[in-house]
């Protein structure tokens, strides 16, 4: 009786850490929300552009993803915007593979590590200006910036 038990127990054990194992391999590179100031330091720490700038970064992510990286839009033309950028599949990335103007797997937009978010970012922003996302011309060009003068201290 007590052996069974026993077994039982080193059974119920072992799942139980292969079920942590699994849990803590899932939520690795999981996405993000980013709070205004956290995404200016980042964004100035990976070096997206100037400071002067940054506040149309911050602006252009919280209008188009509300800062969140694992942000998916489907569209009616069978594409899809992705992460915090909204990077869209038909243009700068590709579904299942690397490609695109970008060279990037649409998928790698939706963790928690931008470099390569940034890096197709200032593709896009030096193809066509921060005029490419429709979510900066409809809420930040000639609107109020966020103030991130807070951020720097």
């Amino acid at each position: 009786m007590m052996r069974g038990i026993r077994h039982n127990f080193r059974s119920a054990s072992a799942i139980s850490f292969v079920v942590l194992i699994l849990f803590t391999l899932y939520h690795t590179g999981e996405g993000k929300v980013y709070e205004k100031c956290t995404l200016a330091r980042t964004f100035d720490r990976q070096k997206i552009s100037s400071r002067t700038l940054i506040s149309n970064w911050v602006c252009l992510v919280m209008a188009e993803s509300g800062a969140d990286t694992s942000k998916v839009t489907k569209l009616p033309n069978d594409s899809a915007n992705y992460g915090i950028f909204q990077i869209n599949s038909k243009t700068w990335c590709r579904e299942g593979r690397k490609g695109g103007n970008c060279d990037k797997k649409c998928e790698d937009f939706l963790n928690d590590d931008l470099t390569d978010d940034i890096e197709c970012a200032k593709q896009i922003y030096n193809d066509s200006g921060f005029a490419a996302w429709k979510g900066w011309v409809n809420r930040c060009k000639q609107k109020t910036l966020p103030d991130l003068s807070s951020c720097w201290n």
